[in-house]
């Protein structure tokens, strides 16, 4: 084999390498890249739900004509008068400030005949039944002021155990089923759900402003992480590419 035959594998491998390098370089810079938008896209998002916390309280109707129009009602402030219909109540298991319980969800009869379901707030666990927080048990027309929370489209994840509605405990809020389970015809249930604020009810339960905005923002540090593999291989590549060769052993 003469020297230029030898020699031809040792050129085209750099070549290849090289191409890979770049493919693999892109590919990180990309994903660095897409984590800056998404971060710009949450603190927006972040910013928006914030400002909907703190704004005045809209009518009732207001919201139902966003939702109706494919408005995003999510976390906004709305106020609605109507009574509770407290032997209908569901309760969806929950924890508060790491102590076990329910959230009381409870349907307000509004003048119309409607009805629309209240997350009232948080008990403990002992306390789920109704006969053990009668006071909290509002009778006399009442003016709730609260967030507009969306109706899920169905079961967050595989994980999340199913609905127990004989013992009427709830995994996660299936408006439909809620509603179902308690004899509420679906053409007159409002399509979502209302977070009572923290106005105080009487004893003390249900305790509301539960409403917990989770939303995670991890999105600098993964690009952080795709950026710095993305140094750290140009590194690596220049390295290589510098680094003197070694002495050939004799033949």
């Amino acid at each position: 084999m003469t020297e230029i035959e030898h020699a031809m594998p040792r050129r085209r491998l750099p070549v290849i390498t090289g191409i890979l390098v770049l493919i693999a370089l892109a590919i990180l810079i990309s994903l660095g890249t897409w984590q800056v938008e998404r971060l710009h896209w949450k603190e927006g998002l972040l910013a928006d739900i914030a400002a909907r916390q703190v704004a005045a309280p809209m009518p009732l109707a207001d919201i139902e004509a966003m939702a109706a129009s494919g408005g995003d009602i999510e976390y906004r402030k709305v106020t609605v008068t109507g009574r509770y219909i407290n032997n209908k109540e569901r309760h969806f298991f929950a924890t508060w400030r790491g102590q076990t319980g329910f959230y009381v969800y409870t349907p307000l009869e509004l003048a119309d005949g409607r009805a629309l379901l209240v997350n009232r707030g948080f008990v403990p666990y002992e306390n789920k039944e109704p006969e053990m927080r009668m006071q909290g048990q509002l009778t006399d027309q009442q003016t709730v002021t609260g967030l507009a929370r969306e109706k899920l489209p169905g079961k967050p994840s595989w994980v999340v155990p199913d609905n127990d509605i004989a013992k009427n405990i709830f995994y996660w809020k299936d408006l439909d089923v809620m509603a179902e389970s308690v004899g509420l015809e679906k053409a007159r249930v409002i399509p979502f759900f209302v977070d009572a604020d923290s106005t105080p009810n009487p004893a003390g339960l249900p305790i509301g402003g539960v409403t917990q905005v989770d939303l995670p923002n991890d999105h600098l540090q993964y690009a952080f992480t795709w950026y710095g593999l993305a140094a750290v291989l140009v590194a690596v590549v220049g390295i290589s590419w510098f680094r003197k060769p070694g002495k050939q052993p004799a033949q």
